[in-house]
């Protein structure tokens, strides 16, 4: 078995005790942790070294389909938040798989979209807190936020502190 083979099998089986979709992978991993408050369940379904290695091959394209369904937001946005043009989305499409920067991007929105279900109690308030300005980070959008990793990790620390009750 190839180490791409373990990676994708153990992504499939690490989704044990989760709530059941129609597809499982990284993206997946975040978007539906486990019970506690972490917003990922790396720890549980994949090593950090697995994780890295499925990012340096590419997450296959449907990662980013997994990704606009939970987020409900135009491919042509998301592609745009994750700084992909029109003609290399549809390159990647044809090719099958994201390239590495394109996979860790995906992960990024990922990552907070599955922090925000945890923390807000939901997918729907996760979705309209997103896509809302929020006073903690100045009036912006979370998702167009973070569209760089610096934003990312505020859009972070404002869900941190919004779990713990110190909103600002």
């Amino acid at each position: 078995m190839s180490k791409r083979s373990k990676v994708k099998s153990r992504v499939a089986s690490g989704a044990a005790g989760q709530k059941k979709t129609s597809r499982s992978g990284v993206v997946n991993v975040y978007l539906h942790p486990a019970a506690g408050k972490t917003g990922t369940v790396i720890a549980e379904s994949l090593t950090p070294s697995q994780l890295i290695e499925s990012i340096q091959n590419g997450l296959p394209i449907r990662e980013l389909d997994d990704l606009q369904a939970s987020l409900e937001v135009e491919i042509g946005k998301l592609a745009s938040l994750l700084g992909i043009s029109k003609a290399t989305l549809h390159r990647r499409k044809a090719q099958g798989r994201l390239d590495p920067a394109e996979s860790e991007r995906v992960l990024r929105f990922a990552r907070l979209m599955g922090k925000a279900i945890t923390v807000l109690g939901g997918i729907e308030r996760a979705r309209q807190w997103l896509n809302s300005p929020q006073f903690g980070l100045g009036g912006a959008v979370p998702l167009d936020y973070a569209d760089t990793e610096p934003g990312a990790r505020e859009v972070e620390n404002l869900l941190g502190r919004i779990e713990f009750g110190v909103y600002s």
